[in-house]
């Protein structure tokens, strides 16, 4: 692959995937900054309430996979999400090596609130639906790829 014709001799800036990746992501998150301070969420605890809103209840290792994230920072995410009173985090009664996360009263009555947060970005964002897709799906398709790179690591 080194001798491929598709890649440059010199790669700059501008060539590289990663710079796009990473600047589009910290965009996303800024554009996201307004709707969720709103919330009084961070774009990390959003994508963890967006999980807990499907589910209710999880294991914190479930999340983590859920969410691409190792229990070293999920841990301080969920102590701050439960001292804002949105979860809950107990030990199994099946196994009390596993701590288990639920949303709480107040958890639940956020999704409300928080319903309009997609929309609105969408709103800010001049793009097709279908172009935005085809892109999450290209972004998933990626990560699958690295992700199975790491593994082997």
């Amino acid at each position: 692959m080194a001798n491929s014709p598709d890649i440059p001799d010199r790669v700059t800036l501008d060539d590289m995937v990663c710079f796009s990746l990473y600047s589009a992501s910290n965009a996303m998150i800024r554009a996201y900054r307004p709707l969720l301070d709103a919330l009084n969420l961070t774009y990390s605890q959003y994508i963890v309430m967006l999980v807990m809103w499907e589910k209710e209840c999880l294991s914190v290792k479930a999340l983590g996979e859920k969410v691409h994230l190792d229990s070293g920072t999920l841990t301080p995410l969920l102590k701050r999400l439960e001292g804002k009173g949105l979860v809950s985090r107990r030990r199994s009664d099946t196994d009390e090596r596993v701590r288990e996360i639920s949303l709480t009263e107040a958890g639940k009555a956020l999704q409300t609130q928080a319903a309009q947060v997609p929309a609105s970005l969408l709103c800010q964002v001049d793009m097709p639906l279908a172009s935005l897709k085809a892109l999450k799906a290209s972004c998933d398709a990626l990560y699958t790829q690295l992700s199975a790179i790491e593994s082997k690591a």
